[in-house]
């Protein structure tokens, strides 16, 4: 099984899965910090991706500031939402919400870290925007570090 992101999917076989599931239900636990979505490979994953967020809506996510904050993640690597924060001097609430659309996307992750706290690491090294001039076939599509 190919581990892509610790917060938004895992790509494996259909066995895979079905083992994975078998463990769950034998220890429960075991499924804590687990992806909650799987694809069979990486072009239905990119797929899935796209069809959550349109262009129009990714051109909007990612502002000067927002793309500030993902530079501050791989530049400063914070230890918790709160540092970045600080860092970008934005409000940690609404940092939260974007970080939160950030993990959805597989863009950054958000790791549990000491004292409760969530540390935001940054996973995808490009998105890439196809839009279409006539509004019909716009896509996004996500890559990860490779």
């Amino acid at each position: 099984m190919k581990k892509v992101s610790h917060t938004t999917y895992k790509v494996g076989s259909l066995r895979e899965f079905a083992e994975w599931t078998k463990s769950i239900v034998r220890e429960p636990k075991s499924a804590q910090g687990m992806p909650k979505r799987w694809f069979d490979r990486e072009e239905t994953a990119a797929q899935a991706a796209t069809d959550r967020v349109s262009a129009e809506a990714m051109v909007k996510l990612l502002s000067p500031g927002n793309l500030a904050v993902l530079e501050a993640i791989r530049r400063l690597k914070p230890a918790s939402v709160r540092e970045l924060a600080t860092l970008t001097g934005r409000q940690e609430a609404s940092l939260s919400r974007t970080l939160k659309r950030f993990a959805e996307l597989g863009i950054v992750s958000l790791q549990d870290g000491p004292h409760r706290t969530r540390v935001p690491a940054l996973i995808a090294h490009r998105v890439r925007l196809e839009i279409d001039l006539t509004g019909h076939h716009s896509a996004v599509a996500i890559d990860g570090r490779r």
